[in-house]
């Protein structure tokens, strides 16, 4: 096992990170730019290494300042978290050279799914269907043209690299297809520096499935089950929950059993999530994400097993202790994630939390690491916090999560509570017949009540 671990991140998942570690035994580094000078995670870490002004650059993706902290605390591990460096196969190669252990996948993996268009073909190669679309970059607005019409409008467009709905694009008719290719790549370029797209059928009403995995890197693998992310704006995932309310038994245990058989022919090491679209009682797959998910607690709320602490015994060298028989799935989970951003128009929201009261009672957790009179820096991503509710039934969950709603305070800043108090009411979400474009029409009537 480690002797201790530098987390390279901050947040709630620095956080979540640390609580692992403490529980394992293991010193922790906490690293922070100047702006999280009064972060939790850096409050109580055994150790902590300022590594950079502000902007992430400087800091957060300062390899070489990240080695210096490595060195000056003797860290021989280092646990990415999610965002950040956390899918940057050269960063764990460096690591390697300087004998320090990567968190996570080997970097071969990670640079196979980090480029979506191999992805694909890899999936393809191990029995996973896939969207119907192109086989390789498209070159250019003539090649684009004969693959819509093979294919048939709408298209999506998607950038070959990165995440998070960047150079991402819908074209519907061919008047929009060459516009739509200019900004998708013009957004890919400047968000990856990699300008690389493909394109694919686009679908009109599918859910968002992805499957946790586990691996030791030596042909054991298992699933965790699903989680439905459906309810997304902008591509960017807003409520997870689990299981999906879409599936039956034997989708789940098909489509899982699947993915890790997938998992056991790549050799693959550590926590990762294979992701589909699901329409028509069929799966494609869209892409897979190496590392810990920002959901990642619905998951652990209905199988009672710590990804977390898992990740860290498998890269230490541990075998997987877990076999498939041994994931036992209970009740139901729902994930909100609270960020600082106006409910309505989604705009960033920094500044000073003026009150802070978080919900309790059985079946809550919070993951976050605000407090009264923490100041959300403008700098990174708006996540303040993770509201996640387990109950023995989705009905019971379901009212759980809305009372804990509720008694959520966060003043000071604004926030998207407003917006989850309002989702949980409609007849939609109760019950779960919802797709990922329902949201974006569900905020386009919408009025949100404070």
């Amino acid at each position: 096992m480690f002797d201790k671990i530098l987390i390279a991140n901050r947040g709630e998942i620095a956080l979540r990170v640390l609580r692992a570690c403490k529980e394992l035994g293991i010193a922790t580094v906490a690293v922070h730019s100047t702006a999280d000078d009064d972060a939790m995670h850096v409050r109580l870490a055994d150790e902590s290494v300022c590594i950079g002004p502000p902007p992430a650059k400087d800091s957060y993706l300062n390899i070489p300042a990240l080695l210096a902290a490595c060195e000056i605390t003797g860290a021989d591990a280092v646990h990415p978290g999610y965002g950040f460096l956390s899918e940057n196969a050269r960063f764990a190669e460096i690591l390697a050279e300087h004998n320090v252990h990567f968190i996570g996948p080997k970097p071969e993996h990670i640079r196979l799914m980090g480029d979506k268009i191999e992805a694909k073909r890899t999936a393809k190669r191990l029995g996973l269907a896939v969207v119907p679309g192109s086989e390789a970059a498209v070159a250019s607005e003539e090649e684009a043209s004969r693959l819509a019409a093979d294919f048939g409008f709408p298209l999506l467009i998607k950038a070959a690299a990165g995440g998070g709905g960047r150079g991402m694009k819908v074209a519907r008719s061919q008047p929009e297809l060459a516009s739509a290719l200019a900004t998708a790549r013009a957004e890919a370029k400047a968000a990856f520096g990699y300008d690389a797209l493909y394109l694919e059928k686009y679908l009109e009403a599918p859910r968002h499935i992805e499957i946790q995995v586990l691996g030791d890197g030596n042909g054991r693998a298992i699933h965790l089950g699903e989680r439905d992310c459906s309810l997304q704006r902008r591509h960017q995932k807003l409520l997870e929950e689990g299981p999906s309310p879409a599936l039956n038994a034997g989708e789940r245990d098909d489509i899982g059993e699947k993915v890790a058989d997938a998992m056991r022919s790549l050799h693959y090491l550590g926590a990762g999530t294979v992701e589909f679209l699901h329409q028509d009682g069929q799966f494609y797959f869209i892409e897979m994400n190496t590392r810990i998910q920002v959901e990642h607690p619905v998951t652990e709320m209905i199988t009672d097993i710590d990804l977390v602490l898992e990740q860290i015994r498998v890269a230490a060298g541990a075998e997987l202790l877990l076999e498939q028989k041994d994931v036992r799935f209970h009740g139901h989970a729902i994930e909100c994630r609270i960020n600082a951003e106006n409910p309505v128009s989604f705009r960033p929201s920094p500044g000073r939390i003026l009150h802070y009261h978080t919900p309790g009672g059985l079946g809550i957790r919070v993951d976050s690491a605000a407090y009264q009179g923490y100041e959300i820096p403008p700098y990174y991503d708006s996540l303040v916090g993770k509201l996640i509710v387990h109950g023995k039934t989705r009905t019971e969950c379901l009212m759980r999560l809305k009372r804990a709603l509720d008694e959520f305070v966060i003043d000071g800043i604004d926030t998207t509570l407003p917006l989850f108090r309002a989702l949980v009411r409609e007849q939609d979400i109760v019950d779960g017949d919802y797709h990922i474009h329902w949201l974006q029409d569900f905020l386009a009537r919408a009025v949100l009540e404070e």
